[in-house]
């Protein structure tokens, strides 16, 4: 009776789904001899090559402690370099090297198969929907975040 009505409960069921989408994602990264955070770091720096440490902290919400070592990790294994800014050589940039790209297919290949397993049995109207719906709420969540800073 009380997961009945757990399962109706949208906190609880969107933490059930992030949960369960961590896991598998943590489960099919170790196959690579990576981590879930690993992985985010690398499609992160797909997406902005050449940020920095700090910037890469922010984006993915980690201390920068945290991405030091998680980079330290990836340079190790030759999928990421540090580079100096042209600009200002006390800041270091990071970038994917060639060595990347075969990891970089796994993830995206594994992100296609996560989304269609995730949307197996759901209309397209249906996830438009889902998908409107889910932008609304994190949209909502962002605006509080900005009252609350305002106020403070």
């Amino acid at each position: 009776m009380m997961q009945q009505s757990l399962d109706g409960d949208l906190l609880f069921l969107l933490y059930d789904v992030a949960r369960l989408m961590r896991v598998r994602a943590d489960q099919h990264a170790r196959l690579t001899g990576m981590t879930r955070a690993q992985w985010v770091l690398l499609v992160w720096l797909e997406r902005k090559p050449g940020v920095t440490q700090n910037e890469l902290a922010s984006l993915v919400e980690v201390e920068p402690i945290t991405i030091a070592r998680l980079i330290d990790r990836l340079e190790a294994r030759g999928v990421v370099e540090r580079r100096h800014d042209p600009k200002d050589r006390r800041v270091r940039r990071l970038h994917l090297t060639e060595a990347a790209a075969p990891l970089l297919d796994v993830v995206h290949a594994y992100r296609r198969d996560s989304n269609k397993v995730l949307t197996e049995g759901v209309s397209p109207d249906d996830l438009k929907r889902i998908l409107a719906g889910l932008m609304t709420m994190k949209s909502n969540l962002l605006d509080e975040k900005r009252d609350c800073a305002e106020n403070i």
